[in-house]
Formats: C-alpha cells, sequence, structure tokens
C-alpha cells in the first residue's frame, strides 16, 4: 500500500477517479489545508501563552475561518477533479470527492498514503 500498488488499496483508495484525484491534489504546488494542523497548533500556543479571556472568541473566529479556508479549497479543488473527469472518465460518478480530496489534502505531502506519485508542478 505504501507504494501505490493498485491491488494492495483499501476499496475507498481504488479505481481511475482516486487516482486522478490524488495525482490532481499532489501535482499542486501549493495546498493551503496542508499548513492548517500548524496554524491551529500555534494558535493554540498563542492562546496559552496569553491566558486572557478576551482573546479565546477571536481565536474561535479564527479557527472557523481557517474551517472555511480548508472546505472552499476543497469545493475549489473537487470541481477541478470532477471537470477532468468529466473529460478523461466521461460516465464516471463523483460522489464522494469533496470529502476524499478535503481529507487528502489536510495531511502533509510526505505523510500521504498512498503516497504521491507525481511531482509538484508536474502536468497530469
Amino acid at each position: 500500500m505504501r507504494r501505490g500498488e493498485e491491488w494492495a488499496l483499501p476499496a475507498r483508495e481504488r479505481g481511475p477517479l482516486r487516482a486522478l484525484a490524488r495525482d490532481y491534489l499532489d501535482s499542486r504546488r501549493l495546498v493551503l489545508s496542508e499548513y492548517v494542523l500548524f496554524f491551529i497548533f500555534g494558535l493554540l500556543i498563542i492562546m496559552l501563552v496569553t491566558r486572557a479571556a478576551a482573546n479565546t472568541s477571536l481565536v474561535l473566529y479564527i479557527e472557523f475561518g481557517v474551517v472555511a479556508l480548508v472546505l472552499a479549497e476543497s469545493a475549489y479543488h473537487a470541481n477541478r477533479v470532477s471537470r477532468l473527469a468529466r473529460q478523461r472518465l466521461p460516465g464516471t460518478s463523483v460522489r464522494g470527492m469533496t470529502w476524499y480530496i478535503a481529507k487528502r489534502a489536510i495531511r502533509l505531502r510526505g505523510t500521504r498514503i498512498p503516497p504521491p506519485r507525481v511531482g509538484r508542478g508536474d502536468s497530469i
């Protein structure tokens, strides 16, 4: 599974549409969702250091903004993948693609399973 061989992948990772989605997402130079964990961790440290009750509502709004950013970016990428799928794989259902892309985009590039087959900036 770590080598990305089709027979070893779980059912949710198999198929040409999922491979297209993985390749599209892995070829993007900048995916902001990858760095959400670092941002939230920094926000948590700031919240613990300041210990101000007034900052908690501000932090909550910032966290909602981060979640909205991840959802918007995932919807954008899912829309692009569904367009590619209509061109390259006609008749394929793209149901569940937004959630799949969001889950993959949140993970750091080096920790994604199956690992990326394409490099950053490569055309797919």
